[in-house]
């Protein structure tokens, strides 16, 4: 019987490198990891392929998935949705991948309701400074920019004590080794493998006579 994969999902500060750290985890481990895709009424910028950055569809065509359950969980940003879409999630759990959903506090928790078996990760730097450091150091952005991302980062701090685990991102090599190792922890807790103990104690009882 293949195992079935866990949902997990990972939130973290802007600027905390959580997106580096799904980049190397994947890459590492393709067979085991399958990053979720999301449903999308944006139209694709250059270079984006349907179906592998995201599902991109109609306004109309998303208002229908809405109304028909047929997301996890969605949000609109400037004029767009973006969604979780449920049946590609599904699939990949019973091929036995772990599925990561790369998604914010609220959205989080509206998965970890849908699914109450969902790992819920927060990626954080080690301490402010460096979030500060780190959003400076990439170049691209205004001190105005910077300051609002700051100011988001109260905000997203808020909800943090929800997640299950806390990955404190100091250094990308043994922040991608210790998610993966909570992860595959994860899959030998007891509550997950109900079926496996069921198995075992009846086996067990009928070795008894």
């Amino acid at each position: 019987m293949n195992e079935k994969g866990i949902l997990i999902v990972v939130s973290g500060f802007s600027g905390s490198g959580k997106g580096t750290i799904m980049k190397e985890l994947l890459a590492r481990y393709p067979d085991t990891y399958a990053l979720s895709i999301s449903a999308t009424t944006r139209s694709p910028r250059e270079g984006e392929v349907d179906g592998r950055e995201y599902f991109f569809v109609s306004k109309d065509e998303f208002e229908k998935m809405i109304a028909k359950g047929e997301l996890i969980e969605y949000a609109k940003y400037v004029e767009n949705y973006y969604g979780t879409p449920r049946d590609y999630v599904e699939k990949k759990l019973d091929e036995g991948r772990d599925v990561i959903l790369e998604i914010e506090i609220q959205g989080a928790l509206n998965v970890k309701k849908m699914f109450p078996d969902t790992l819920l990760l927060f990626v954080t730097p080690p301490n402010a400074e460096e979030l500060k450091k780190r959003l400076v150091g990439r170049g691209t952005e205004t001190m105005d920019v910077i300051e609002s991302r700051m100011n988001r980062a109260c905000e997203e701090a808020v909800g943090m004590e929800n997640y299950d685990y806390l990955i404190i991102n100091d250094n990308l090599d043994r922040c991608v080794e210790e998610m993966h190792s909570i992860i595959q922890g994860e899959h030998r807790r007891s509550s997950r493998n109900c079926e496996f103990m069921k198995e075992i104690k009846e086996d067990l009882e009928r070795m008894k006579h």
